[in-house]
């Protein structure tokens, strides 16, 4: 049987025993509503409360300032929409980058249909945002930030502390998702000084299908679902107690673990990146090379597709990505590097690989061999790369 090598964390982490232990009360015994008054919907209640109170830990927050949703996605659309409907009296603009995840472009892309207008900040080619950008875009009328802390596809981290000063200083609410974020580096809305942050259980070995929105205390937001009073009135449907007990002990655990994952990720990820460097020429890193994400190694590979060596490392029992999982089936080059100013052929070549605790060093050696032969032999395929050896020789 193949060995099969998972270097898409980014897209997704396998859910871990332990999260699976604490699920499987509420799947089989404490099956009651938490809306319920009696010990059924007490039980229920009491798991939701103390994994409220591990997500908060997680990111130094106050229990009672996380929402719980049914994932970042709709995370991002409550933090965007939420603030901006609850808002619009006092202005329409909204700040935001053409790097997002499309969580956080097409709410707004939404918005400007209803008369918002949304200002968009550019980034340099390593994918940062600089704040004086921001504080230029700033008016009268701008109500809400929304910048990512860091990018899903090259890792970039955003220097969202700085921004949330700028914020505070003009009376503007920050909402930064952290989706990629939360669980590999540290996060603390105290430090970043931002007012509603998107996390995701199942970017940190959690189960689908569960989010979370941080809304600092004394924020008012307009919910998106209207129904019965759950969630102290922010977001109304029955809870999903599994889900919601999972992604307590997912973030319990990434908590704990945090210091040791994110030391441990940097070392492999910086390790990966000079084997790639020395099996395969012309090779270019996306991204910051510092500030950026531990586990996130993207690289474009001049002459060929991305698209062709994700197929082809598959099938050899490799798993990549050629950007946001979200966004793999489309066939133009990544919003986020052509947002960078990376040429479009450059940038059809880019694949995103990102670690997690299940990788190895002797995974890392076992795909880069994968990865140079897969190059070697589809570079053998291209035009491109023939006339560039013979105008080199």
């Amino acid at each position: 049987m193949m060995n099969r090598i998972y270097l898409d964390y980014n897209s997704t982490t396998p859910m871990r025993p332990e999260v699976l232990e604490a699920m499987l009360p509420y799947l089989r015994d404490a099956y009651g509503n938490a809306s319920s008054i009696h010990g059924f919907g007490q039980e229920a209640k009491k798991g939701i409360e103390e994994a409220r109170e591990k997500v908060a830990r997680l990111i130094n927050a106050s229990p009672t300032e996380i929402v719980f949703t049914g994932g970042g996605t709709e995370a991002d659309n409550l933090a965007i929409k939420g603030i901006a409907y609850a808002n619009r009296e006092k202005g329409r603009h909204i700040i935001t980058s053409p790097i997002e995840h499309y969580a956080v472009l097409r709410p707004c892309e939404h918005l400007v249909k209803e008369g918002f207008r949304i200002t968009y900040v550019p980034v340099d080619g390593k994918g940062r945002i600089d704040p004086e950008d921001v504080r230029k875009a700033i008016t009268e009328e701008t109500i809400l930030i929304s910048l990512m802390h860091s990018n899903n596809e090259v890792g970039t981290i955003q220097p969202i502390k700085e921004i949330g000063q700028l914020a505070k200083a003009h009376r503007i609410l920050l909402h930064t998702d952290a989706i990629q974020s939360v669980g590999k580096v540290p996060v603390d809305v105290e430090t970043l000084g931002v007012d509603l942050l998107s996390m995701s259980s199942h970017k940190i070995y959690g189960p689908k299908g569960i989010g979370a929105l941080f809304i600092k205390s004394g924020i008012t937001i307009a919910p998106l679902l209207h129904g019965g009073h759950h969630e102290r009135n922010r977001r109304a449907g029955t809870e999903n107690v599994a889900g919601i007990a999972g992604f307590g002990k997912a973030g319990e655990l990434a908590s704990g673990e945090l210091a040791k994952n994110q030391e441990r990720m940097k070392a492999l990820r910086d390790y990966f990146w000079q084997k790639i460097q020395a099996r395969i020429e012309r090779v270019d890193l996306m991204g910051h090379p510092v500030d950026r994400l531990p586990n996130t190694v993207n690289v474009a590979f001049e002459f060929i597709e991305g698209e062709s060596i994700v197929i082809s490392l598959d099938l050899q029992g490799v798993a990549a990505s050629t950007g946001s999982a979200c966004t793999s089936g489309a066939l133009e080059a990544s919003h986020v590097l052509a947002a960078m100013g990376i040429p479009r052929l450059t940038a059809q070549g880019s694949v995103r690989f990102s670690l997690g605790k299940g990788t190895t060093r002797e995974e890392i050696d076992q795909a880069t061999e994968i990865l140079a032969e897969t190059v070697n032999r589809l570079r053998s395929f291209s035009p491109f790369y023939a006339d560039s050896k013979r105008i080199n020789s």
